[in-house]
């Protein structure tokens, strides 16, 4: 115990550590205040029941650190990166050209690749925001949008998703660990004290 205390104190004598420590600490509460920004047009008496009714969207809900059932800007979390990554992998064994450029092309065709799956995060965020948002007006959560609501909301979603990928980046580059997998690990962990209660 005496030698975990010594170096605990140790993390803190060190300004770059202790910078990256504090930059991590700050990017993980900007996520959970984002969290709770939500979007227009929500019954919330209504969106309160739908998740109580429903065990697969509370699944979800967790993933995305409690943003899908306050329906926030962050509501879709980072799971369009995630599957624009996992595309961009499969897409290396189809084809040669994507498989040269991530193994044999050095640092420089990895960035180029994962900025591939950064782009491909785009489409599938305003994808699955639009499918969220369709599913839940037909279970009359949000009240029927208008056609410029619809596509202020989808921006909203779809910017809030880049934006976790964007902190996401950040936390890798100048924070502690992978900033991608913290965000989810903080979802996680937000939203225990609600399921265990």
């Amino acid at each position: 115990m005496k030698e975990f205390f010594n170096k605990f104190t140790l993390v803190f004598q060190d300004s770059v550590l202790r910078k990256r420590i504090l930059f991590t600490l700050l990017a993980l509460v900007l996520f959970r205040a984002l969290s709770a920004v939500p979007i227009s047009g929500i019954d919330t008496g209504r969106l309160a029941q739908f998740f109580s009714n429903n065990q697969f969207l509370g699944l979800l809900n967790i993933f995305s650190g409690g943003g899908l059932s306050q329906l926030s800007i962050v509501m879709l979390g980072v799971s369009p990166y995630i599957t624009g990554s996992i595309i961009m992998q499969l897409l290396t064994i189809m084809s040669p050209k994507l498989k040269a450029m991530y193994q044999e092309d050095g640092e420089a065709g990895r960035r180029k690749f994962a900025q591939y799956g950064r782009i491909l995060t785009v489409p599938l965020a305003l994808l699955q925001g639009y499918s969220f948002i369709k599913i839940l007006e037909t279970q009359q959560v949000i009240v029927g949008l208008s056609g410029i609501e619809l596509i202020t909301n989808l921006i909203v979603i779809t910017a809030g998703s880049v934006l976790l990928m964007w902190i996401g980046e950040l936390v890798s580059e100048y924070g502690i660990g992978n900033g991608i997998s913290l965000i989810i690990f903080a979802g996680i962990v937000a939203a225990l004290p609600t399921q265990i209660g």
